[in-house]
Formats: C-alpha cells, structure tokens, sequence
C-alpha cells in the first residue's frame, strides 16, 4: 500500500517516520520531496587505461572527490556525479521507500537510478544523477529535487535495514563489491 499525503502526515507527526528538517510544502499528493544539499562527488580523471576494480576499496576511495559547502553544483554534459539530500530521514520497520527524480528534472535531461530504502533505514540519501545534455546543468542546494514514495510492508521486516548506508550523512561513497 503507498501512502496518501494524509497517511504521510499522520506518520510523521506520530514520530513513525523522521524527515529532518521538515516543512509541510515537502508532502505532495502520494509521496515527499527531498531538496539537494551542498556537497557533489565527483569522478576523478584517472589516466588513460586506468580500469576501476569495485573489489577494491583503494580503487574506489581515490575515484573519487566530493565537495562540500558549494552555493551552485554545475554538472559537466554526460557527467555521472553523487549527490546528497538535505533532509535525514528514519524508517520505521514496516515502511519502505522508492526514490525518484522530480519529472521536471528530467524533463531537462537529467536521471537518476532507481533507488530503493529499506524499512529500517536512516540517514541521507545519496543520489546517483547523470547529466544526459551535451551542456552543462547547474543545480542549487535546497531546490526540490527527488521525490520519495513510500510503500507500506505487509507485516514488520524480520531484519531491518542494517547496512553499510545506515547513518549515512552527506554524499557516501559506493560500497566494495565482493
């Protein structure tokens, strides 16, 4: 079962589901909009032959760079960045989350991965976003961008979501695959 913007209200005010900062314009008609924070990762121009093994954490942890308390985020044409959502949020055991972009965003050539949140998640999102344009798109922190539905499980999960994203604070770098 998705929950209306009522069901919505109703969880956060009774504390079931924590979105931090809250304002009331986040709640849309079956879901809540995230806004952008003020941090990007960003892929590091690694030399020509350079192959990225995701097995390795070294590999990963040098892939990358991530700016923090920029004013505007610009994003290269083609350029595939990480980005972070300014609100924190807490599922409770019984509540999971489909993450999306805002159609407008895509309308103007940007996507991003389907994102799953499993119920007993907690912190910020990292979101995966791809400029699809031959230009540049420049993205400013607190704009409304990805959109969040959330789906009602059948009963309680018997594990909740405990995973290396939990707590997770500003834009995280991907996990070693195994």
């Amino acid at each position: 079962m998705i929950l209306s913007d009522f069901d919505l209200k109703a969880a956060i005010n009774g504390k079931r589901l924590v979105i931090e900062p809250f304002v009331d314009e986040l709640i849309r008609e079956n879901g809540v909009d995230l806004r952008l924070d003020n941090e990007v990762g960003r892929h590091v121009n690694k030399k020509d032959g350079f192959i990225m093994d995701p097995s390795n954490e070294e590999h990963i942890a040098s892939s990358f760079v991530i700016e923090k308390g920029l004013k505007e985020m610009v994003l290269d044409a083609r350029e595939q960045v990480l980005l972070t959502t300014y609100e924190n949020l807490e599922l409770p055991d019984d509540l999971m989350g489909f993450v999306e972009l805002r159609s407008s965003w895509a309308r103007h050539g940007l996507s991003v991965p389907p994102t799953i949140i499993d119920a007993g998640f907690a912190g910020n999102i990292t979101l995966e976003v791809i400029n699809n344009c031959p230009y540049k798109i420049k993205l400013l922190p607190m704009q409304r961008f990805a959109h969040i539905i959330f789906a009602k499980t059948s009963s309680k999960v018997m594990s909740a979501y405990s995973g290396q994203y939990k707590g997770q604070k500003g834009v995280r770098l991907p996990k070693v695959l195994k």
